[in-house]
């Protein structure tokens, strides 16, 4: 190779990882490093105007323990900053989610959205909501903080497991992959649909505006539990995310290497099923998370495959302006879920039509 053969490259620095070499380029690190100060900048922005806006030099104190104004205080510590929070885990685990989803399947406009992990979630939370009864106490008490979480965590991993199995044959399939998870979507959606008909009106209006994706009403009792959950299983995600570029390539070329492919995709798409059930827990089903971070993180890096430390990132301020925004656009406060699909919806088009026009 000639001493010039790889100037139009960005210099990289070679990390060895078992049998993958990881390459950490310039351009990586500073979206790495723009993306985290976007963080901080929407939280901040998030917890100064979640309702009535309040000095961002007030919010700062109260976040560092000054009570002097009781009032700010206590509208910081104990509502604004568990709806912050909960913005956070949701936009990082949805997000890291659909980038190991991506990934696995090979397709850009695979996520947990459309392979029926978040419907299957909603159809765990509402079944807890309409079978609780009991009027308006059907989202607090036992049912709110331990059995609507439990059940709607079990309903994503489960419809994730059904996806995956229904799929399986050799190997994973893209196409597979993708309309078998439409079918469990539309079957979860379904029956959605039908335990919304057994209940009062009162527990369906309650289920809906769950199944809008909303951060309304978040306390530290279920924020506090799936941040450390949620913290674990993106840091197993950052671990895997180094092997499952590899997933990429032709099952015989990564066999060749020495990976056990199956094991890996396996893992891979468990762990995503595990990160979208998390989201959904803390924030509903907020749509198109899953599926645009993940791919504006790729093209912002320049990356061949979703990278998962900056999908996260853009998905937690992708939620963040979603519910500011939504909070302060109009003058009734809407749903988090509403304002993602209204900036997330019009990049669904665009990337289907860039798919169809790479495949014609």
């Amino acid at each position: 190779m000639s001493p010039g053969a790889d100037t139009p490259l960005a210099p990289a620095r070679v990390l060895r990882a078992g049998p993958v070499s990881i390459m950490v380029r310039p351009r990586a690190v500073a979206v790495g490093v723009s993306l985290a100060v976007l963080c901080l900048l929407a939280a901040a922005v998030h917890l100064a105007n979640g309702g009535t806006a309040l000095p961002v030099d007030a919010v700062a104190r109260a976040l560092l323990g000054d009570d002097s104004n009781r009032l700010v205080y206590l509208a910081v510590t104990e509502l604004r900053a568990p709806r912050t929070l909960a913005a956070i885990i949701a936009g990082a685990c949805l997000a890291a989610a659909g980038a190991l989803t991506q990934t696995v399947a090979r397709n850009p406009l695979a996520s947990p959205d459309i392979l029926g992990v978040t419907a299957g979630s909603s159809l765990g939370a509402v079944s807890v909501v309409v079978l609780a009864g009991g009027g308006a106490a059907g989202l607090s008490g036992m049912a709110g903080n331990v059995s609507l979480p439990v059940a709607a965590f079990a309903g994503g991993v489960l419809a994730g497991a059904l996806v995956y199995l229904l799929a399986l044959s050799r190997s994973i399939d893209s196409y597979r992959l993708v309309l078998v998870g439409l079918g469990i979507n539309g079957l979860a959606v379904s029956l959605t649909t039908w335990m919304l008909t057994l209940g009062d009106v009162t527990n369906a209006a309650q289920a809906l505006t769950w199944m809008s994706g909303s951060l309304n009403g978040k306390d530290w009792p279920l924020v506090e539990p799936m941040a450390v959950l949620g913290a674990v299983l993106l840091a197993a995600a950052l671990v895997l995310g180094r092997r499952s570029a590899l997933l990429t390539l032709d099952d015989d070329v990564t066999t060749g290497l020495g990976v056990r492919v199956g094991l890996l995709r396996l893992a891979a798409f468990g762990l995503a099923a595990l990160l979208a059930s998390t989201g959904v827990v803390v924030a509903g089903p907020l749509v198109f998370v899953a599926l645009a971070s993940p791919q504006i993180a790729r093209l912002i890096t320049g990356s061949v495959t979703p990278p998962i430390l900056p999908s996260a990132l853009v998905g937690i301020v992708f939620v963040l302006i979603a519910d500011t925004v939504a909070a302060n656009a109009l003058p009734v406060s809407l749903p988090a879920g509403v304002a993602t699909a209204v900036l997330g919806g019009p990049y669904l088009i665009f990337l289907v039509l860039r798919y169809q026009r790479r495949l014609a």
